[in-house]
């Protein structure tokens, strides 16, 4: 087995997992939450990006973007289901995804190939690893995805087929528990650069390189917040808590889209902070 690369795998870190897995009675709790609707009701949440006149595509790009499935005990199948039904329904030219695809063993990755591989964009699918991820076998994660048609990105670059041939989509590494490297991830990227990383904090890695439209997960929203959207708890990380969830300007580069992901993590609630598909469109 792949030795992880996380700095933060440790034996005392799978025996809490192990018991997190008992309390939530492998999977009877999420079930419970889910069908009572206290994993949220997933949505699409739209957003538009104007290129500059002189990048401008020949036709409207359609992105669809998800993060933080953490498939395992936390999170219920049913709201993958309802995931690729929605990116079904959609039909985006591309899928991108934001990491954290596990809590858990690397093996819960499983419940979600079937429909990864029968989901077939006609531009790709394309992912980057989250810290949870690489807690586990973050080898067997790629193996499997890979399988499923999904080209993962670890500080590099990949152009999109005609016509889209001047877009990159730019992967980078967990800014926390990962490698990530601004100059690798950009080196040879086309004119138009879709950043694609796990957390807002990537962009702490970036040196200087130039994107056009960045997306991120594993702030889950707070997955907890008050009714205004404020979050009770966030992850670390000095990027983080301003950019929990949303669209943000950044200064000197493209904006930034930070989403609530998917799934639960620890605790199979979600409250004011419902899991979600984003739908981005660019020209």
């Amino acid at each position: 087995m792949k030795v992880p690369r996380s700095k933060h795998f440790s034996p005392h870190r799978s025996k809490l997992e192990a018991l997190v897995n008992v309390v939530l009675m492998g999977g009877v709790v999420s079930a419970l939450s889910y069908y009572s609707r206290l994993h949220g009701r997933l949505g699409v949440t739209r957003h538009a990006i104007a290129l500059a006149p002189g990048q401008r595509l020949p036709r409207p790009l359609k992105i669809a973007f998800a993060s933080d499935f953490h498939a395992g005990p936390p999170t219920h199948a049913g709201i993958f289901n309802d995931l690729f039904a929605s990116i079904a329904s959609e039909q985006p030219d591309v899928l991108l995804m934001g990491g954290d695809y596990v809590s858990g063993p690397a093996a819960n990755v499983a419940v979600l190939c079937p429909a990864l591989a029968a989901c077939r964009p006609p531009l790709g699918k394309f992912a980057v690893l989250g810290n949870h991820d690489l807690s586990t076998d973050d080898g067997e994660i790629c193996r499997r995805f890979e399988a499923a048609g999904v080209q993962m990105l670890v500080n590099r670059a990949q152009a999109l087929a005609a016509p889209f041939g001047n877009v990159s989509i730019c992967g980078m590494d967990d800014p926390w528990t990962g490698e990530p490297d601004g100059a690798a991830t950009f080196a040879g990227a086309a004119d138009v650069r879709v950043l694609l990383m796990h957390a807002p904090d990537g962009l702490l890695a970036l040196a200087g390189q130039r994107y056009d439209v960045a997306f991120a997960g594993h702030t889950h929203g707070g997955q907890i917040a008050l009714r205004d959207g404020t979050p009770l708890v966030l992850p670390a990380g000095p990027l983080s808590r301003p950019y929990h969830y949303g669209r943000f300007p950044v200064a000197g580069n493209g904006e930034l889209i930070v989403s609530r992901g998917v799934g639960c993590s620890r605790i199979p609630v979600r409250i004011n902070a419902d899991p979600e598909l984003v739908i981005c469109t660019v020209q």
